[in-house]
């Protein structure tokens, strides 16, 4: 049995947005230092990640998965992936080295849990309402 199914890629999809959201939201002013990002881009990452993970646990904790929500999971973590390297755009003049390979690395990261929850999502029955 591959450790990479649907349930537990989104399992731990949803433990690192958590950690986001508490690091963003209750440690902001360092956040913001050590990455070199305003710490309002900071605290928005955070908020994003806390209904991220609700989602993800909900879609986990499902009997059969709904592939709909898979779907949405992945595509959210894209745009995601998209707007990482749009921060590194417009702040990468301001940010430390370490903010940079921090949000290059973490994009990366999620872009394989993007990759991982489409796969899980294609494999899911579909879903018919009547």
């Amino acid at each position: 049995m591959s450790l990479f199914t649907l349930k537990n890629t989104l399992i731990i999809d949803a433990i690192t947005c958590t950690g986001l959201f508490v690091f963003c939201v209750f440690a902001t002013a360092t956040v913001a230092t050590l990455l070199g990002l305003p710490s309002e881009v900071v605290t928005v990452a955070g908020w994003i990640g806390l209904p991220s993970a609700v989602l993800m646990l909900f879609v986990a904790n499902q009997k059969v998965p709904n592939k709909g929500l898979a779907n949405l999971i992945a595509v959210g973590n894209l745009g995601w992936v998209i707007a990482s390297f749009a921060v590194l755009a417009m702040f990468v003049g301001q940010m430390t080295a370490l903010g940079i390979a921090v949000v290059a690395v973490q994009a990366v990261g999620v872009l394989v849990f993007a990759i991982y929850e489409a796969r899980g999502a294609a494999a899911l029955p579909r879903t018919i309402t009547v």
